[in-house]
């Protein structure tokens, strides 16, 4: 059994905040007030701060002399960026994890599974959730310590819960696009990679 994350205080923070500006509650051009925050949280205002500033390295915020934090007006554009640098990511990923997976794609598994239950009951949450953990599985597969960590510093869950929430961006079928993935390693497709590229780039929301 894998052992339960623990996110740290400025992780926790971190997420926090996205949520607020995915849901809603920080508008794009919106201060965000790190002393607010702090007392909000019940917390001091290094970590807010160290949180602001790798959310501002994400291009999710942005900030400027004598006017503090606020949230970047982000368009179509900008969340369509991030594809074909995660689709290089991703094809790298597949290709070298594709030994290890034509024998054993159970890490995969569980998140189709519940992305079929995800698509049944359109729960949009659960469709960015499982998605996500399903592409990190294939990217740590790879065995490559480098490459899961340049992966996980673009921000993939941010990035695919604001496409989906701001945008209307979705996928015909998340569960069965992510299962003729899977079906891929199985079969020891030659071109998975390739394949996986494809699925990634198919994913981007159009400007």
């Amino acid at each position: 059994m894998a052992a339960p994350v623990v996110h740290s205080l400025r992780e926790q923070i971190r997420e926090h905040i996205v949520e607020g500006i995915v849901s809603g509650r920080w508008k794009p051009g919106e201060r965000i007030v790190e002393r607010r925050i702090a007392t909000e949280l019940e917390v001091s205002q290094t970590p807010v701060r160290e949180a602001l500033r790798e959310l501002e390295s994400l291009r999710l915020i942005e900030s400027a002399p004598n006017k503090g934090v606020r949230v970047r007006n982000l368009t179509a554009a900008d969340l369509e960026e991030i594809y074909p640098v995660r689709a290089g990511l991703e094809q790298i990923a597949a290709e070298l994890a594709a030994p290890v997976l034509a024998e054993d794609t159970s890490a995969l598994e569980p998140e189709v599974r519940a992305l079929y239950e995800a698509d049944r009951t359109a729960d949009g949450e659960a469709q960015v959730r499982h998605t996500v953990a399903f592409h990190r599985e294939l990217v740590r597969a790879s065995g490559n310590s480098v490459l899961l960590h340049t992966w996980e510093s673009l921000g993939i869950e941010i990035w695919t819960t604001l496409s989906i929430r701001w945008l209307g961006t979705v996928q015909q079928s998340y569960a069965e696009e992510h299962q003729a993935v899977v079906d891929a390693f199985r079969r020891r497709d030659p071109r998975v990679g390739e394949l996986v590229k494809e699925h990634v780039l198919g994913c981007a929301p159009r400007a």
